[in-house]
């Protein structure tokens, strides 16, 4: 009855070999139980499962139940507002009726992993996720206040395409009306949340998913840079590190050789550097030589005493920094 289908009395009672009497005595049993069962007449008629007002016992099989106990575990750190609670309350319900074969790998599962790290940031409240995706469902316009990056708030008219979860953080792909683009929202900025009542047609993503749209916006807000560097170390030891896509190297001579790099930020360029295992000149751009000097002043301050040459404690910066 879980199946996504409506079944005919005779189908049921084929497959279970039984009579159509007791198909109808079944059914009436699981009614007593809660299960919201619905009987249609003629000839294409038969019995579904629908939605009820209550939840009824889930009929779950071994894989099922240890995914949910997953999930739930999971689900409690997660960024979501009050889920903590919630998803400890369902787990803790399902511990109590699962089989004891079940239980112990439950319990054996959750006794032996650990969350490499709890959330600190803001947390999204449930119930603007689940009014965001009924309007994503219903494809229906939302008006709310977003706060930017830099503080103010605005109001918008948004036409909401898909909910993506990125690891700690919600964000809401839509089309923005006020704009006339496509934006990404982040759920927890999001308030105020007002339904218009106003269904709308979908619209193409101008990319192949809501995911690959967020991930090239995100990167388009993110400054990258270009290098070009001067890598003192042969051409063949530098081809499988730096092996890749958008990755050029040459040879200069026969101890050392030059990259072009692609588009990257300055912390993953400079990290990229300095792992090598090797001597490196930076030629271009100016910004990632700036931050390589930051970074080898904090390296040698890190690396110091206690008290350096000039008296100064760690972590107390001179007063006039060898870099601008």
């Amino acid at each position: 009855m879980q199946t996504p289908r409506e079944w005919p009395g005779s189908e049921l009672a084929t497959r279970l070999g039984v009579s159509l009497r007791t198909i109808r005595r079944d059914v009436e049993r699981l009614r007593d139980l809660g299960y919201p069962v619905q009987a249609t007449m003629g000839a294409i008629g038969g019995y579904r499962l629908v939605a009820g007002k209550a939840m009824p016992p889930l009929l779950l099989d071994d894989d099922e139940a240890v995914a949910i106990a997953v999930g739930l575990r999971t689900a409690a750190g997660h960024a979501v507002a009050g889920i903590e609670e919630a998803s400890v309350r369902a787990l803790t319900k399902l511990e109590q009726v699962l089989p004891s074969r079940l239980r112990h790998r439950v319990s054996a599962l959750g006794a032996a992993t650990e969350p490499l790290l709890t959330w600190a940031g803001p947390a999204v409240d449930p119930e603007d996720l689940s009014a965001l995706a009924g309007a994503v469902t219903n494809r229906e316009q939302l008006r709310f206040t977003y706060r930017r990056r830099d503080g103010g708030d605005t109001e918008r008219l948004v036409e909401p395409y898909k909910l993506v979860s990125a690891g700690r953080r919600w964000y809401l792909v839509g089309y923005d009306n006020h704009r006339d683009d496509w934006r990404i929202f982040r759920v927890d900025r999001i308030t105020d949340l007002r339904h218009t009542r106003t269904r709308v047609a979908a619209r193409q993503l101008p990319s192949s998913d809501a995911a690959s749209f967020m991930t090239e916006k995100l990167l388009e807000l993110t400054p990258v840079y270009r290098a070009v560097v001067t890598l003192y170390a042969p051409v063949e030891r530098m081809a499988g590190p730096l092996g890749g896509v958008g990755v050029d190297l040459e040879p200069i001579d026969a101890t050392s050789c030059r990259l072009r790099s692609n588009a990257d930020t300055l912390e993953w360029l400079a990290w990229r550097l300095l792992t090598l295992g090797c001597d490196v000149e930076v030629h271009e751009p100016p910004e990632l030589i700036a931050h390589l000097r930051q970074l080898g002043v904090r390296a040698t301050r890190a690396a110091s005493p206690s008290t350096a040459s000039d008296g100064r404690r760690p972590g107390q910066r001179p007063a006039d920094p060898p870099y601008a």
